[in-house]
């Protein structure tokens, strides 16, 4: 289920021309953040993040000590109705992956559902994956990670990253391909036509990053 994403750094190729910074909207293309078939997951999440946001007046929104990054690969991100039908049971199910950190918990949620639903429609094995990047994310600080079929914008929590020198280090790596905004974000070139790329492009960057503050 995760295989697929745990090895995703071998063979990392870099493209070798320039990139023409034009803003977020240009370089990731026409799917951008806020891709309305994502609400099903993101929205609960909002709603939980809201809730407890109210019941501590005004304080960060963060469960348990966790934040929730923001992760757009332009692909459908839900627990369909047609998998789950009752409504009570799809948002406990969200609720138990909104508490999810490791890969093996990840795949241990995953054959509980195909023991409990069946075989996991596309929409839920993209909603799982993203579950593992978010995770990688929170390690590595990285509070937005917009992924469009030209390239990829990373965005770090409070421009905060544990190790700069190795960051500096990767970014120096990546060539002509890598630049750094004023805002301090990353915009890296990477060719991903599909959703499917862009998802396993998500998971490489994520991977890399998160290795660096091990």
């Amino acid at each position: 289920m995760l295989q697929s994403l745990d090895t995703l750094g071998a063979g990392f190729q870099l493209a070798s021309h320039d990139l023409d910074i034009r803003g977020a909207g240009n370089i990731l293309g026409d799917e951008q953040s806020g891709h309305v078939r994502e609400v099903g997951y993101e929205l609960y999440q909002q709603m939980l993040e809201e809730a407890v946001a109210e019941l501590k007046e005004g304080g960060e929104t963060e469960m348990d000590g966790k934040w929730s990054p923001t992760i757009s690969v332009g692909a459908t991100v839900m627990i369909p109705e047609g998998y789950v039908p009752d409504l009570t049971v799809r948002m406990g199910l969200y609720r138990r992956l909104a508490e999810l950190d490791t890969a093996q918990q990840i795949d241990a949620f995953g054959a509980e559902l195909i023991d409990r639903f069946g075989k996991l429609p596309e929409e839920v094995e993209h909603l799982l994956k993203i579950v593992f990047v978010k995770a990688l994310c929170r390690k590595a600080n990285i509070e937005k990670l917009d992924a469009g079929p030209k390239g990829v914008v990373v965005q770090f929590r409070n421009k905060e990253f544990a190790a700069p020198s190795n960051l500096i280090t990767w970014i120096g790596e990546q060539g002509s391909t890598a630049k750094i905004r004023p805002d301090q974000s990353i915009v890296l070139q990477r060719d991903y036509a599909t959703s499917d790329k862009r998802l396993r492009g998500a998971a490489v960057i994520a991977q890399q990053l998160a290795k660096m503050v091990d």
